[in-house]
C-alpha cells in the first residue's frame, strides 16, 4: 500500500477572500483543527506516515504548525512552490521525496471521512492500476471534471468543466449512461512514479495554469489504466466562505 503522500497547499485561496489575508487556506479551522491537519491526521490512520506538504503563500504558518509532524505521528518535508502556476506542475516539486513509490496526492482543501483513506489505499493494492481517482455523485460536474469509466471502474475519459454539448457528445458515445451517476472529479490520487512522464509534458491551459487533470486525461489517452474510487460518508471542497461557514456550522465551530 502507498506510504507517501503529497499535500498541495501552496495556493493563496483568493476565493476566500479576508480569511485568507493573514493565514493560507489550508490553515482556516474546521472542528477546532486547520483542514489540513484533518487531512493529515486521515492519512496518517491510514498507515501513510511521509508526507510531503507543497507549500507557497503563506508557508510559513504551515511549517510553524505542524513542524517535522512528529506531534502527529508523522514525518514531514517542506517543498515551496515558488511560481503559482497551477496544480499540474506543483508535483514534480515531490519528485525526489516520491522516488519509486506510489504516493496519495491530495489538495490541501478537500475534507473527507478520514476512513476513505485507508479504502482507497487498500483497492489501490489490489487492483495495481497506474493511478486511482477519487469521484463524488450527484456534484455539477459543470463546475469541476466529469469522469468517465467502464463496467470494471477504469477510466475511459476526463473532461475538465464539461459543457451541455461536451456531455451530449459523451451520452451518444455511451460513456454517459441515463440513469448511471456522473462522476465528479473529487480531488485526491493515488499514483505511481509514472505520472511524472506526463506531468513533464503539460502545456498551459487556456486559463494560462498547468492542469493535473490534463496530465491524467494524457494517461488515459495513451491507455494506463486508472482506477476509479467512490467516496463514501462527508467530502467537501473549502473553495470559499459559504462552504466553510457551513462546515463549521455541521461539524462545530472552531
Amino acid at each position: 500500500m502507498p506510504l507517501k503522500a503529497v499535500i498541495l497547499a501552496a495556493g493563496k485561496g483568493t476565493r476566500m477572500k479576508d480569511l485568507t489575508q493573514q493565514m493560507p487556506k489550508p490553515m482556516l479551522e474546521v472542528a477546532g483543527r486547520p483542514v489540513l491537519e484533518h487531512i493529515l491526521s486521515g492519512l496518517r490512520d491510514a498507515g501513510v506516515v511521509d508526507a510531503c506538504v507543497i507549500v507557497g503563500y503563506r508557508g510559513d504558518a504551515i511549517r510553524g504548525y505542524f513542524g517535522d509532524g512528529s506531534r502527529l505521528g508523522m514525518r514531514l518535508i517542506y517543498v515551496e512552490q515558488a511560481v503559482q502556476n497551477g496544480t499540474g506542475k506543483a508535483p514534480e516539486l515531490a519528485k525526489e521525496f516520491v522516488g519509486r513509490d506510489s504516493f496519495v496526492l491530495s489538495y490541501g482543501d478537500i475534507l473527507v471521512t478520514p476512513g476513505n483513506y485507508r479504502r482507497m489505499c487498500e483497492v489501490f493494492a489490489e487492483t495495481q492500476p497506474d493511478a486511482l481517482q477519487t469521484v463524488k455523485r450527484g456534484e455539477d460536474v459543470t463546475k469541476g471534471a466529469v469522469a468517465c469509466f467502464d463496467q470494471a471502474f477504469f477510466m475511459t475519459d476526463l473532461i475538465e468543466k464539461p459543457k451541455p454539448d461536451q456531455i451530449e457528445a459523451l451520452v451518444r458515445a455511451g460513456k454517459l449512461r441515463p440513469g448511471a451517476p456522473a462522476w465528479y472529479n473529487a480531488g485526491i490520487y493515488i499514483f505511481t512514479p509514472r505520472v511524472f512522464e506526463f506531468i513533464a509534458r503539460l502545456q498551459k491551459s487556456v486559463r494560462g495554469e498547468y492542469e493535473l487533470t490534463d496530465a491524467l486525461i494524457a494517461m488515459c489517452q495513451a491507455g494506463l489504466r486508472i482506477r476509479g474510487f467512490e467516496l463514501t460518508g462527508q467530502w467537501a471542497d473549502v473553495r470559499d466562505p459559504e462552504v466553510l461557514a457551513e462546515l463549521r456550522q455541521t461539524l462545530g465551530k472552531s
